[in-house]
């Protein structure tokens, strides 16, 4: 894998195959570690990633060169798991993936660079108190509505909602706590 990411996206610009692969092969393990750390299953995420490098092929006429590469491509692997929530939404597929784009999108500290604090995540719910992870587990996992966690756990829809933020935030502060800890040791 030789030249920078400037010059191999000029060159997949102006229609060379070779930069495609080289494209391909240089960020093929971070965009599918990205797509496996928020989907359940390895051929989903497989799928994903080919999808990922197929819109970016398509797109590739639309890129600034003077731009990124990584974000870039991450920010379609983002809205390909957008869409694949919307699409699966009715099939009750989507807890672990909806819960991860909920801390994603609401995390004060971008993590869109280091995805290794998804390794922390079920930890970090082992460390909920017991009616905030069953929660987040009835309304992530089981897709209730805010008025059947209410009656299930004996509370007002508004307490739930608010046991639902305090889950989210807490798994968030925790996750980034993880991460500071990591970074350094």
């Amino acid at each position: 894998m030789t030249g920078s990411d400037p010059d191999m996206m000029a060159r997949l610009q102006s229609g060379e195959r070779t930069a495609f692969a080289q494209l391909v092969e240089r960020y093929q393990k971070v965009v599918f570690g990205y797509l496996r750390a928020r989907l359940r299953s390895a051929a989903d995420a497989e799928d994903m990633t080919q999808e990922v490098f197929l819109r970016c092929y398509q797109a590739r006429a639309r890129f600034d060169i003077s731009s990124l590469v990584q974000p870039w491509l991450m920010g379609i692997a983002r809205n390909l798991l957008r869409e694949h929530v919307r699409r699966c939404r009715r099939r009750h597929e989507i807890a672990w993936t909806e819960l991860c784009l909920n801390l994603e999108t609401t995390s004060p500290v971008h993590m869109g660079s280091s995805d290794d604090h998804l390794i922390w995540l079920p930890q970090c719910l082992g460390e909920l108190g017991p009616s905030a992870r069953e929660a987040i587990d009835l309304h992530y996992r089981q897709e209730l509505r805010l008025s059947e966690i209410a009656v299930a756990q004996h509370r007002s829809e508004g307490a739930v909602k608010l046991l639902l933020h305090r889950a989210r935030q807490a798994l968030r502060d925790c996750l980034q706590f993880k991460r500071q800890r990591s970074a350094g040791s």
